[in-house]
Formats: C-alpha cells, sequence, structure tokens
C-alpha cells in the first residue's frame, strides 16, 4: 500500500483541481477581481499550514530548522513558483476558459524535462531511444499548446453563456482575451514547473514539507497583495460581496494547501515528473463537466491541441519510465553480480563454470579461511 500511496494521492489532487478550475471561472464571470482572489486565496491556505506546522514543532522541537539558505530557496519557489504562477494561471483561466486551463497543464512535465536538461537534472544523450522520446515528446506537446492558442476551427459543442468583460490590460471580449488567456496559461506552465524543480533543493535543506509549506505560503500571501495593490485600482475588488466569492476563496485556499503537501511529500518520493503525469485526468474532468454544465465552447482546434499535448506528455512520460529502469539496472548489485559471473564464463570458456547467482562469489567461510 505504501507504493500506492502517491499514485492514490495524485489521482484525488486530479479532483480538486478540476474543482478550482470549475469554481473559480463562475467566480471570475462574476465580476471577482483574479489579483484579489489570489491573495485571499494564499491568506486562507497560510491559516490553515500555521497551527499545524506549530503543533508539528512543538511536538518534535528536534526537527530541522529552515536556516538561511533553505530561506532564500523557499522565497525563491514563493515568488516565482506562487505568485507569478497563480496570478498567471487565474488571469489566463479567467480570459480562456476552463477546459483550455487544465489542458495546459499537460505542458508541464515537458517544460520541466527541459528545465532539467538544462540544469543538468536530466541525462539527454541523442543517441539514446529514451532521450529521443522526451525529446519529440516535448517537442509534441508545445505544438499542441501553440494549436490550442492559435487555431480554434469549428465549433464543436455550445455556445459560451459569459464572457470576459474586464482584463487587466483591458482587451475587448473575443479572440484578443483567448489569444492572451493562452499565452498567461503558458507563462503559468513554466512558473508552475521551476516550482516542481526547486522542490529538491527545499526538501534537502528543510524535509519538513508542513513547515517549509507554511512558509511559502505566507511569502506568496505577501508577494500577490503587493501585486494586487499596484494592479488593482477598484477598492470595492477587495470586498467580498456574494455567498458564490466567499466560498471559492474558502474552498481553494483548504485546495491549496492540501495541493502543496501532496506534492512536496510525492516529489521527493517520485521526482518532479511523476506528479505531473496525472494531469490529463483533470483535463478529462473538467471538459465534462464545463461542456454540461457550463456550457463552455469546444473547437476542434482545442480538441486536436489537447489531444496532442496528452500524447507528448506520455511520450516524455515513456522516456523516463526506461530511464529510471535503466538506472535501477545500474544499481542492482544482483545484476552486477550476473556480469562478473559472465565474464568470469566467457574467460574460462575451455572450463566448466557451475555458478549459483543467489550467492555471494566469496562466502563468509572461505574469507575466515584465507585469513
Amino acid at each position: 500500500m505504501d507504493y500506492y500511496k502517491p499514485v492514490l494521492a495524485m489521482i484525488g489532487l486530479q479532483f480538486i483541481y478540476a474543482a478550482v478550475a470549475l469554481y473559480t471561472r463562475v467566480a471570475f464571470l462574476k465580476g471577482m477581481s483574479t489579483r484579489v482572489f489570489v491573495v485571499y486565496r494564499q491568506g486562507i491556505a497560510t491559516l490553515v499550514f500555521a497551527p499545524m506546522a506549530f503543533a508539528s514543532r512543538r511536538k518534535n522541537p528536534a526537527r530541522c530548522s529552515l536556516g538561511l539558505k533553505g530561506f532564500a530557496w523557499i522565497l525563491l519557489a514563493s515568488l516565482l513558483g506562487v505568485t507569478a504562477n497563480q496570478n498567471a494561471y487565474f488571469e489566463g483561466l479567467y480570459l480562456s476558459s476552463s477546459t483550455i486551463a487544465s489542458a495546459m497543464t499537460n505542458l508541464i512535465p515537458a517544460v520541466t524535462f527541459v528545465i532539467t536538461a538544462i540544469l543538468g537534472m536530466e541525462k539527454v544523450n541523442i543517441r539514446s531511444l529514451t532521450s529521443l522520446a522526451k525529446i519529440f515528446g516535448t517537442l509534441i506537446c508545445v505544438g499542441g499548446a501553440l494549436t490550442m492558442t492559435l487555431l480554434k476551427g469549428p465549433k464543436l459543442l455550445n455556445s459560451q453563456l459569459l464572457l470576459p468583460t474586464k482584463s487587466l490590460l483591458n482587451l475587448t471580449p473575443g479572440a484578443d482575451t483567448w489569444l492572451l488567456g493562452c499565452l498567461l496559461l503558458l507563462a503559468s506552465c513554466f512558473f508552475w514547473s521551476l516550482w516542481m524543480v526547486l522542490q529538491v533543493p527545499i526538501s534537502a535543506n528543510c524535509p519538513d514539507h508542513l513547515y517549509s509549506s507554511t512558509w511559502m505560503c505566507f511569502m506568496a500571501t505577501l508577494e500577490s497583495a503587493t501585486v494586487a495593490l499596484l494592479t488593482e485600482k477598484d477598492p470595492q475588488a477587495w470586498i467580498l460581496s456574494s455567498y458564490l466569492e466567499l466560498s471559492c476563496c474558502l474552498f481553494t485556499g483548504v485546495a491549496l494547501a492540501v495541493s502543496f503537501f501532496v506534492q512536496a511529500w510525492c516529489i521527493p518520493k517520485r521526482g518532479p515528473l511523476f506528479c505531473a503525469m496525472f494531469n490529463p485526468l483533470c483535463t478529462v474532468i473538467v471538459a465534462i463537466y464545463a461542456a454540461i454544465f457550463q456550457h463552455e465552447e469546444t473547437y476542434t482546434g482545442s480538441l486536436v491541441g489537447a489531444s496532442a499535448v496528452i500524447i507528448g506528455l506520455y511520450v516524455v512520460l515513456w522516456g523516463k519510465a526506461k530511464d529510471i529502469e535503466e538506472i535501477k539496472q545500474e544499481t542492482d548489485p544482483k545484476l552486477d553480480q550476473k556480469k562478473i559471473v559472465q565474464v568470469i564464463i566467457d574467460e574460462s570458456s575451455e572450463k566448466t563454470c557451475k555458478i549459483d547467482l543467489e550467492e555471494p562469489l566469496l562466502s563468509d567461510k572461505s574469507t575466515k579461511d584465507d585469513h
């Protein structure tokens, strides 16, 4: 069961992501400011995390401290992977659609591969089939994202009930907001991938995921409030005028806290790419519910592009899975022992060698006799 716990956690997380995408878009179309929403969401997540982190540290005070280096990593992760990511994602969600937003998140494994390859965390060998799979899978993902962004095509389902009425750049509703929304979602994928990669040094400096997540949410709250104060000119935007807006902030704040903790727990166990492989499930959930309940428009170009992104995603993950198998084979002592035995057999071709591969080459008894 311990082996499948990360899998079950990530599946549950995709249902939470789908609910957030559907719920928040309704609140945005009803007039809620995306920048103010991000501030409230981060603040609520901090309030959820803080008591648990305090209780955890008080129960076990000997756990590691954050340290200056760990604090610097968390500050960088909160600025890029949380503040920039959340503002870009929700503004893009508002200007495009829930389905497009969930489909764009499938780019994260491809972007993560590119970043980790540049940083030397992923090996790239153009003569290796696994490396070629990851490279071509990345290209397919990017091509699918560009298709969703630039090519709508014939409409398949529904006519959208509501369109964005106000945006950060005051664009007119229609094609302009759609294109800007897709570009913002692409930027969000890049920031999200950076956040996942940054979890590796953060976990090394502060293995207490609850403690590090609390600090990350707190700093992201301050950073998001600064962004909102600079960009939101209407003071009335800070007032939650309906139960829809209040419940949306509460639900997504708790969901963010759960998301941070689950991903911070899973990444050290399975790696950054593992946490991104479940994103297509969220896309399917959102596409079905958005078409039925929100009457979102479904275009041919969006469908083809989303399919290409998902195909590219699994090509990348196939290459990653093969890499893991190769690493296991290289580090398995039993496999190394078999290679040694095979060399002995090859060099002693004139003799009959019969060796039990399950036993060590030198027994404890033989070593004692030698001494």
